[in-house]
């Protein structure tokens, strides 16, 4: 460091200096943990060397003891844990294991939601307690963003109590800041209640629970304060387009979206956004996947019975696999895109920008569009619909033609037990038929039998009838 002066190593791991940015004398000590790279910096308060050596040795034995019985060494309020995992996740983006969209969103949440939550809290201090609290404090005193879907109910008494005493801090704030005298009663909406989702919440509470979990694993917060699992909110997935849905998107982009392009540059992205929607749907690739694929990645192969397959080699949330697709229709796709792409070098992305570059938000702007211009932006549980929902197409449409959970598991990059969570309603209607037996005003439909099937079956009925009316000979 180069404003350090008068270094002075007392041991191995411990040394005490001066700073030479600061007019202040005093000594400081510098304490490395066992074990790591990291080091704990403590102001000493003193410009006397000799004390400063009999304090350095003081809060080594301090820092030994707190390791010793695994206590949290750094003493730090939240909002400085989160600052630094904020600049993790954005290292990460750098290197290309996030986007740096995500970042944005995990930095949004910390600013807008955690702080004002446990940002001054120091991390050692926060507690499992806190943390299974936050759905209240979020929904009580926080607004979602769900009322331009119509997703509103009338408050209840608690939360327009809270709400009101949320009210009445701020004008308290701006009578401090103003010197102006707050409102007599101030009053807050008592008619509606934006609701916070529950799948919200708990995407908050992951970005809490990582960063509570990085405190404890770089020893700033005691391991007992480490989060597992998650409470028992709503999983909220986007709405997939149900098989009906999904013809009349792909029929309504390819007559009327793709020709009403009004520039060559918007009828080459309309294009290349027709073929990629058609490939998320057939593949059940992730949107971060189909953002890393590159034309190295696509194969040619055959399966079991000689049948063509397209393979794809795909990398996403830090790890990568195979998928198969039929060659007749993913195949196809991919070719059109290869007629029309900039370049089709190995190292290329598959979906690409107009220049060629990594297309960084996957068309976000232009899949909107298309949604709204079909009449599909807004599922039937009222959430708009988003580039995943092409995977949750693929994943229902598989699993209603009979695909085993095992096999589509192993195809999607994800577990069984995620699959029965999120598509366990697939079953009820593809056996249907099963579930409505006997119910007075359901028929079930007879199986369609080939005629020449009907005419064997019928003939050996015929046998056993006549074989039964027939007298028993006598023995």
């Amino acid at each position: 460091m180069a404003f350090v002066t008068d270094k002075e190593e007392l041991k191995p791991g411990l040394v005490i200096f001066r700073r030479g940015d600061l007019q202040s004398r005093d000594w400081y000590c510098r304490v490395r943990l066992p074990k790591a790279t990291r080091y704990k910096t403590i102001a000493l308060k003193t410009p006397d060397i000799t004390t400063a050596r009999t304090l350095a040795y003081d809060h080594e034995s301090e820092v030994r003891f707190a390791l010793k019985r695994n206590l949290p060494v750094f003493n730090r309020p939240f909002s400085a844990v989160a600052k630094d995992y904020i600049a993790e996740q954005r290292l990460r983006a750098q290197r290309g294991e996030i986007t740096m969209g995500r970042v944005k969103l995990i930095e949004s949440v910390v600013k807008n939601q955690l702080n004002p939550y446990v940002g001054k809290s120091q991390i050692d201090m926060i507690a499992l307690d806190r943390w299974q609290n936050y759905p209240s404090w979020r929904r009580s005193l926080s607004q979602g963003r769900m009322t331009r879907h119509g997703n509103v109910r009338p408050m209840t008494e608690a939360e327009r109590s809270a709400a009101k005493e949320v009210a009445e801090g701020k004008a308290k704030q701006r009578l401090r800041r103003n010197r102006k005298p707050p409102e007599a009663n101030p009053e807050v909406n008592q008619t509606d209640w934006i609701i916070v989702s529950d799948a919200t919440i708990r995407f908050e509470m992951k970005i809490y629970r990582a960063i509570i979990n990085d405190a404890v694993s770089k020893q700033e917060a005691p391991p007992h304060h480490r989060i597992e699992g998650m409470p028992s909110l709503e999983k909220q997935r986007r709405d997939a387009f149900t098989l009906e849905e999904y013809r009349r998107l792909h029929t309504h982009a390819r007559t009327r979206w793709v020709p009403a392009a009004k520039t060559k540059t918007a009828r080459w992205y309309r294009d290349m956004v027709y073929q990629f929607v058609l490939i998320m749907c057939n593949t059940g690739m992730r949107p971060s996947e189909a953002r890393n694929l590159r034309w190295r990645d696509v194969m040619a192969a055959t399966d079991k019975n000689g049948q063509p397959v397209t393979v794809l080699s795909v990398r996403g949330k830090g790890k990568s696999r195979q998928l198969v697709a039929p060659s007749g229709n993913v195949g196809k796709y991919l070719d059109r895109i290869r007629a029309i792409a900039v370049s089709t070098a190995p190292e290329a992305p598959v979906f690409s920008s107009a220049t060629g570059t990594e297309e960084q938000t996957l068309y976000k702007a232009f899949i909107a569009n298309l949604l709204k211009d079909a009449n599909l932006r807004i599922g039937p549980s009222g959430i708009l619909r988003s580039t995943y929902s092409f995977r949750h197409t693929y994943a229902t449409i598989r699993l209603t033609e009979g695909v085993s959970e095992l096999l589509l598991a192993e195809q999607m990059g994800t577990s069984v037990q995620m699959i029965q969570e999120h598509y366990g309603h697939v079953d009820t209607i593809k056996h249907a038929d099963l579930v409505l037996q006997g119910m007075s005003d359901w028929e079930p439909q007879e199986l369609a039998i080939p005629t020449d099937e009907k005419q064997t079956i019928q003939a050996r009925r015929n046998a056993r009838a006549k074989i039964s009316t027939e007298p028993r000979k006598p023995h």
